[in-house]
């Protein structure tokens, strides 16, 4: 693993788009979000969100997020996965970084966990894929917003195998200290009603803990069958908490695209 640099920051690379960079703002936007989402009585292991713009889908992540606030005290590190969408990569990237800056404030990477991990083959640093990568960044908010004090471990994905995404998490899985965050959308791009059709069908293959989950079903795909089997191990349930798209949210049903909110929990 490459040397990570004394204090190096990652800086948000899409404050003011995706979300509001004024950090007054932005606060005040997820506390409306999380107070509008439905509560469920859930201690989740895991959490599959979406990383649209908050417009968009902001809701149904906040749904997700608000089963964290009875164990806020207690999760004090995120393992967070998400696509690569803009560096084509192999394996699994980590940042080469020790902070992640947001409208919020910093949040330390878990360099121990780093550190865990990076000896694993499909494990390099890698600050490009990073650099410029929203999937990650627009989870920072919400956890920073609903946990109490964490590190997150940051992962973005490229191509790998699902076995390959279960050792990392095997690696970093902990107890209930350690949460999973996998970021990913649904489909993109189709007509309202054939979104919910496909949607619907790929929710239901990952409550049955079925992959592979396609990358044209979920952009997060990877990530997601490595969840999968991660979860098929460590018998964790999942749970669908919010199932929309953005023809429910803030756009046309034109062409939408959708956004799921599911926990995995211990049976």
């Amino acid at each position: 693993m490459t040397r990570i640099h004394s204090l190096s920051v990652r800086q948000p690379a899409v404050a003011g788009l995706f979300y509001p960079a004024d950090a007054c703002r932005l606060s005040q936007d997820i506390q409306r979000l999380l107070k509008g989402a439905e509560q469920y009585a859930l201690t989740p292991k895991a959490l599959i969100v979406p990383h649209a713009g908050y417009v968009y889908s902001g809701a149904i992540a906040a749904t997700a997020y608000r089963t964290l606030l009875t164990v806020a005290e207690s999760v004090k590190r995120v393992v967070l996965l998400g696509p690569a969408h803009r560096v084509l990569i192999h394996g699994l990237t980590l940042p080469d970084v020790e902070y992640f800056d947001t409208p919020l404030g910093v949040v330390q990477v878990d360099v121990e966990a780093a550190r865990a991990v990076s000896d694993l083959p499909q494990v390099i640093a890698n600050f490009d894929a990073h650099v410029f990568e929203h999937s990650l960044e627009v989870q920072l908010p919400f956890l920073q917003q609903v946990l109490a004090s964490f590190k997150v471990l940051p992962l973005v994905v490229g191509t790998a195998s699902a076995e390959e995404v279960d050792e990392v998490l095997d690696r970093v899985w902990g107890d209930d200290e350690t949460l999973i965050v996998v970021s990913s959308d649904l489909s993109h791009y189709l007509p309202y009603i054939v979104a919910q059709q496909v949607d619907n069908a790929t929710v239901q293959s990952i409550l049955q803990l079925r992959q592979p989950i396609a990358h044209d079903r979920a952009c997060g795909g990877t990530p997601v069958n490595g969840l999968i089997v991660a979860a098929r191990k460590h018998q964790l349930k999942p749970c669908l908490l919010d199932l929309r798209n953005s023809g429910d949210t803030a756009g046309s049903r034109d062409q939408v695209v959708g956004y799921a909110a599911i926990a995995f929990c211990q049976n």
